[in-house]
């Protein structure tokens, strides 16, 4: 099987992260119809208010500091693999996460303001902590990677789904396994479904576009060394697009009369949208109406 990535496509984010650009700036210069993400699923599962105004109206969000030391380190392990095996050394992981770092602020000078409290040497020791952590997990010289930051875009039964895989390998007898970079620390066994449905996304993405139901999904956490592994098969997945089908009606019919409720919980701790939110005696801004071609 031939799977591609791009190699200049941007580093993977987290749920909001990359929603700091002007509201519509996204939809106005891909001039694409909307489609489902699997951070963007997952926002509208937790709360359809907060779907709406990260995928409709785009306001913008400040990245924290964890989300900022995430997009950098992604994009230093997506430029290792770029790299000849033999040259796949912490030390040039260390130098990668430097290089992506500077790129990165060089194009966002404004990210400095990400990282309140650190200097550059405090955040990249940090950093660079977590890819000294990631060779205790895997050798990479060991193996090449079929594609890295691959991206796809596929319609599935009307629902279009869009999104990055950070890494895919296939073993020489053609098994084939989905990685997931986290940074953050491993979920409680509560949680693990919830981390689970993003590698079911990619992997009903792979079923799609290639026919073949990934052997392995791997998700791993840099921040404590954990790895969480699961294999699919063909009727789970089957049963997980059914979900995202019915998650993408909900959202239809949501975005056809701007009725996107607010859903308390502890997640609205984190979030940004509390002035518009009437659960914390916020006002709804008026419905921009569903973006061009959805």
């Amino acid at each position: 099987m031939n799977i591609t990535g791009s190699a200049s496509a941007p580093a993977a984010t987290s749920p909001g992260s990359a929603d700091h650009r002007p509201p519509g700036a996204e939809r106005g210069l891909a001039g694409r119809r909307l489609a489902l993400s699997p951070s963007r699923a997952a926002d509208f599962r937790q709360c359809p208010l907060l779907y709406r105004y990260r995928a409709i109206d785009r306001f913008p969000e400040q990245p924290t500091p964890a989300q900022t030391r995430g997009h950098v380190v992604h994009a230093a392990l997506e430029n290792l693999f770029d790299m000849p095996a033999e040259l796949r050394t912490p030390e040039s992981a260390h130098l990668l996460v430097e290089g992506a770092w500077a790129a990165m602020c060089e194009a966002d000078p404004t990210l400095h303001d990400t990282i309140t409290g650190e200097d550059d040497t405090a955040f990249l020791a940090q950093t660079q902590r977590l890819i000294t952590t990631y060779y205790t997990m895997e050798n990479p010289t060991a193996f090449d990677a079929q594609a890295v930051e691959a991206h796809f875009e596929i319609e599935d039964d009307d629902v279009v789904l869009r999104g990055y895989i950070d890494r895919i390998d296939v073993a020489p007898t053609g098994e084939v396994r989905v990685v997931d970079y986290k940074t953050g620390r491993s979920p409680s066994e509560a949680y693990e479904a919830k981390a689970l449905f993003q590698m079911k996304f990619y992997a009903l993405a792979i079923l799609r576009r290639h026919g073949v139901v990934p052997h392995r999904l791997q998700l791993m956490y840099l921040s404590d060394g954990t790895q969480l592994h699961y294999c699919p098969d063909r009727d789970e997945l089957e049963r997980f697009a059914r979900t995202l089908r019915a998650i993408w009606a909900a959202i239809t019919s949501a975005a056809a009369t701007g009725d996107f409720r607010p859903h308390k919980s502890s997640m609205c701790k984190f979030c940004e949208h509390k002035a518009r939110c009437p659960e914390f005696g916020g006002t709804i801004p008026t419905y921009p109406g569903p973006p061009a071609g959805f």
